[in-house]
């Protein structure tokens, strides 16, 4: 994905977008001062991190740099230490109802599909909604089945899982969380798994949901995902993050010696 860079878009709030879709400029994600050990390891330290509605923030950075914990800890896959993460202006929940109904509201794309094997892709997209949203079955079909078609996977809704290819997988794993009607969708490295011929298909869908309006925090290797669907591109090392700004000034200036070598070893294969 060669993509020319689009032209920054600044909105009233001051909020750029890269895009050109404006965005309402409010905090929808907000970490604060979060911090998380694995044992002796300091995996992210001090993270003060804004996501606005509308928004798509796209995590890069080298491997063991702490992006996909940063992802896991704002659904609490991953629990914290210190520091504070609000969904839409309510802190965290611990454990619970709470948790449960907050985890409704953020949707979570993995490296792996996670669909269950018994089920087909029907049933796998519309179980959140009957058993968590309480959806009528006959309801929850019809809008599984747009799902699907958005996503372009619906001639495959009564097989199951084993019966598509790793691509197809990951477009019913994205429409089973729009099925939820997130608030917020996460993306942790969504293509690492699959073949190179199936990354496109699933970057296109990813665009097309960024261009929708949809907020997404987006954990990925995919630069030109990063330049063409991005409003600002996050940098993490070493636990921290670096440094941030829009696509363009990411790519073409970036400040610090670490993103300058970071860019240097993956723009020039």
């Amino acid at each position: 994905m060669t993509d020319a860079l689009p032209a920054a878009h600044v909105d009233p709030d001051g909020a750029a977008s890269t895009s050109g879709r404006p965005h309402t400029g409010e905090p929808l994600v907000v970490l604060d001062h979060v911090n998380k050990h694995f044992g002796e390891l300091h995996v992210l330290k001090d993270i003060d991190l804004t996501v606005h509605h509308g928004e798509v923030v796209v995590v890069v950075g080298p491997s063991g740099s702490g992006k996909s914990t940063l992802c896991r800890t704002i659904n609490r896959l991953e629990t914290f230490e210190s520091g504070s993460i609000s969904i839409d202006g309510k802190p965290l929940p611990d454990e619970g109802k709470d948790l449960a109904r907050l985890r409704a509201d953020v949707g979570m794309v993995f490296q792996s599909f996670n669909l269950f094997a018994h089920k087909t892709i029907l049933e796998n997209v519309t179980l959140g909604p009957i058993k968590v949203r309480g959806v009528k079955k006959a309801e929850a079909e019809q809008r599984a089945r747009e799902l699907l078609e958005r996503v372009g996977v619906q001639a495959q809704a009564d097989k199951y899982p084993a019966q598509l290819s790793g691509g197809q997988q990951q477009r019913v794993a994205i429409a089973r969380s729009l099925a939820m009607d997130p608030k917020v969708m996460l993306f942790d490295e969504p293509t690492s798994a699959l073949d190179p011929e199936m990354i496109n298909e699933v970057l296109d869908v990813m665009t097309k949901l960024a261009r929708s309006g949809m907020t997404m925090v987006v954990v990925t290797h995919e630069m030109g995902f990063a330049r063409k669907a991005g409003d600002r591109v996050v940098f993490m090392a070493d636990g921290q993050i670096v440094e941030e700004n829009t696509p363009e000034e990411f790519f073409l200036h970036p400040r610090s010696d670490r993103a300058k070598d970071f860019l240097g070893k993956i723009l020039t294969h």
